[in-house]
Formats: structure tokens, sequence, C-alpha cells
């Protein structure tokens, strides 16, 4: 495996990150850090493709006498029995505007990760990878920032207590300040008195009105909760217009008028059938 890296960061800035075992496993992406272990061991998720694997291990970061790093380190599946090997070398060499960081290794692995494409598991160590080394540029800027911007802060404080000393009381402010012209007063001033017709007066009422159910829904809400207040039907001028309902008999007279036809039928058919016998 062999990949190169970019980033806007001079070498000797990245070397000081990769030199303390704390600020490695900060930079190391998605590493949960087992509380008592070592700097870099704890929990890794790696996503390949619509698949993720989770390996709990730890990884070790050795300076070499070439000036490059060595990366060793060995983990396994938190669910599975598959395990992982990495043997990796680190090298930073200096570039314009920056440095390159090269990565060469190899690694071995056995459990899920085998089951998943090779294209997949490539790209997903190439993004980890990326991100290593973007995250080893940041942790270096932000160091870098942080010691000048506490230097610059020092500093200013001890410019602005040396100028405070040499101002004097009128420069700060302590003299006779001339009095404020007073603002004049809108009551005093001529001003015509507004006139009301009657299409004022009709909006007045109009907004009267308005409050008034404001305020009436005010108080129907009062002492009710949240869903039964969302769920209450609207009142006053947007409440709903009830369908007109079809007054239907009840059951008992809708049967009375078939009966009492009948009664009336076998009534004359039995007359009949008596005067015939007759």
């Amino acid at each position: 495996m062999e990949h190169e890296v970019f980033v806007p960061v001079p070498a000797e800035r990245l070397r000081e990150v990769l030199d303390d075992p704390a600020r490695v496993a900060r930079a190391v992406p998605g590493l949960q850090q087992d509380a008592g272990a070592e700097p870099v061991a704890g929990r890794l998720k790696i996503r390949v493709g619509s698949h993720s694997v989770t390996y709990r291990g730890a990884v070790r970061v050795s300076r070499r006498d070439d000036g490059s790093y060595a990366v060793e380190g060995e983990a396994e599946e938190s669910r599975g029995s598959g395990s992982v090997e990495l043997t990796l070398r680190i090298a930073l060499r200096d570039a314009e505007d920056g440095c390159t960081v090269t990565y060469d290794g190899t690694a071995s692995a056995d459990g899920r990760i085998t089951d998943l494409p090779a294209e997949a598991v490539e790209g997903a160590v190439t993004r980890l990878l990326n991100r290593f080394a973007e995250h080893l540029a940041t942790a270096a800027t932000q160091d870098a920032n942080g010691t000048d911007g506490t230097d610059r802060t020092h500093d200013e404080r001890a410019g602005a207590g040396a100028g405070a000393e040499e101002q004097t009381p009128a420069d700060l402010g302590l003299t006779e300040e001339p009095p404020v012209p007073e603002r004049p007063s809108a009551f005093g001033a001529d001003r015509p008195a507004p006139s009301h017709g009657p299409e004022d007066e009709e909006d007045e009422e109009e907004d009267d009105e308005d409050i008034a159910e404001a305020a009436h829904a005010r108080r129907t809400m009062i002492g009710r909760s949240a869903e039964e207040v969302d769920h209450a039907p609207p009142r006053g001028r947007y409440a709903p217009v009830p369908a007109p309902q079809t007054v239907s008999p009840p059951g008992p007279l809708r049967w009375a008028a078939p009966a009492a036809a009948l009664a009336v039928a076998s009534a004359i058919v039995a007359v009949r059938a008596l005067r015939r016998r007759r």
C-alpha cells in the first residue's frame, strides 16, 4: 500500500505532533479512546461502502533514525472473530507551501472485511489516511496559532497598560462636559388635531372586535394542554360551518304505514269473502 497526501503545514510542525502520542490519538478520525489504556488505543469504526466494521485495538508510533515514523498496530472485531494487523511507514517530505506525507506499508486481515469488495476497502483506507493527515495538519496549525495568540495577547495587554499610565485626566474624560441641549418637545408645537371620519370609526370597531375575539381565544386556551389546543376546532369567524343534517323518522314509525296498509287490505278481503258466503 502506497499513498501520498499534501498538507499546507511545514514538516517540522507535523513531526512535533507525531512525537506526541496523545495528539496522534486525537488525529485518528473516529477513534474512541479507552480510559486508562495506551494513548493510541480504543475502538475505531471503519465504513466500507454501505457496511461498517468496528475494531478494538492499539497502535504504536515510533520515530526512526532517518526521520520517518514506524506505525505498528493490531486490532480485533468488536463483534466477530476477525482481526487485522498493520505495519506502516510515514515519511515527511518538504514541498512548496507545505509538505507531502507519504504512506508505505502492508496490512493483513480476516473476518468480515474480506467479504467486502476490494475496491471499496481500498477507498475506505485511502479516505482514512487522508483524514488522518488533515487532522495532523489541523493539530499543528492550532498549536502554532495558540502560542502566537498568547504572545500577542500578552503584548497587547502590556501596551494597553503602559498607555493607560501615560494618559492624563483630560484624556480619560474626567473634565467637565458641556451641557447637553434639551430636545424640543412635541407637546408645545402647533399640530392640527387628527380628524376622524366614518371610515376610521368603522375600522376602530373592527379592531375592537378582533381584540375581543383574540382575548376570548386566550381565555379558552388557559388550563388546556398543548395537544388539546392544537387539535381544538377554530372559533369565531374562522369556525367551520356545520353540514346540514337529514332528519330521518325513527324505526317504529317507518314500519307503521306499511303495517296499517296491510291491515286495511286484509280487512277488505275478509269482508268480501263473507259476502260471497251469504
